[in-house]
């Protein structure tokens, strides 16, 4: 499909879906996803277009504790931390928001900034104390809507917020990032680590990422899969099963066994595939 014909696809779609929005309104969400589910069967969007729409539907029913990074996994900094210490775990993680716990780590004091930090480095290191430059912490609690914490980022202009449980502990932190994952998917940085999409286990036995491009496998196994009408493997697998797939569902195509291995509420992750033995 070229990229003037897929332009006016998309244009062709959003006329479509704005008179049904203003002139035949979907009566619930349910109608709404089927109105997006029938544009994107007849080719009117493609799969990217469809699941940020999905997402931007099914947002609404997320909420913080669903996307959270939970308190384990937490980089964080300490008031009692020297200079030494902020720069050294500031380096290794390569983040720029860090939440500041108190002496004995039952609240968060702030949030430091990668940049309030950078004018200690040129100058004078003994003058640095940390609370000094901390910035208030937003707190949510798991509780919140994820639409609604969009929106007071936007609002706010914040990045990150505590989050708390129904006794007032720190249970985690969420990213203006988190949510928009779950509109747009995985935004991987500069500092994500490479990884490739297929990962072989043994022989015969390979891990693969669903968005691994069809001509990706095609060139690693020399098949000859068509791209047709999807572009990734993940796409060709819900295609063959016809539906959302569960952990463990699997598909055979052209003598490939694709079995899930992770799914979310909207794709398939990761699929474990066996390739056909060479006799």
């Amino acid at each position: 499909m070229n990229d003037d014909h897929s332009k006016n696809n998309k244009k062709n779609f959003f006329s479509i879906f704005l008179n049904q929005i203003f002139h035949d309104e979907p009566k619930n969400k349910e109608e709404l996803l089927k109105l997006i589910q029938y544009s994107k069967k007849k080719q009117l969007i493609d799969q990217d277009t469809y699941d940020m729409l999905k997402g931007v539907i099914n947002i609404t029913k997320k909420r913080i504790r669903d996307i959270m990074i939970p308190r384990t996994k937490m980089i964080n900094l300490k008031l009692t931390y020297s200079f030494k210490k902020c720069l050294n775990i500031i380096i290794n993680s390569a983040h720029s928001r860090f939440p500041v716990m108190n002496h004995d780590e039952s609240y968060i004091e702030g949030f430091l900034i990668a940049k309030d930090f950078l004018k200690f480095v040129r100058y004078k290191p003994n003058s640095f104390h940390i609370k000094s430059v901390l910035r208030p912490a937003v707190v949510v609690p798991e509780s919140k809507h994820a639409d609604c914490m969009l929106k007071e980022f936007r609002l706010q202009k914040n990045h990150m917020a505590v989050v708390i449980d129904e006794f007032g502990a720190v249970s985690g932190l969420v990213t203006i990032e988190d949510i928009l994952e779950l509109i747009v998917g995985n935004i991987d940085d500069e500092y994500d680590e490479a990884e490739s999409n297929i990962r072989p286990l043994n022989q015969y036995t390979f891990m693969i990422k669903s968005f691994t491009p069809i001509k990706e496998f095609n060139d690693t196994f020399k098949t000859n899969f068509n791209n047709n009408e999807v572009d990734t493997i993940g796409g060709l697998v819900m295609k063959k099963i016809g539906h959302l797939p569960i952990q463990g569902e699997f598909a055979n195509i052209e003598g490939y066994k694709f079995t899930v291995h992770t799914v979310n509420n909207r794709n398939i992750v990761q699929l474990k595939v066996t390739s056909p033995k060479i006799t």
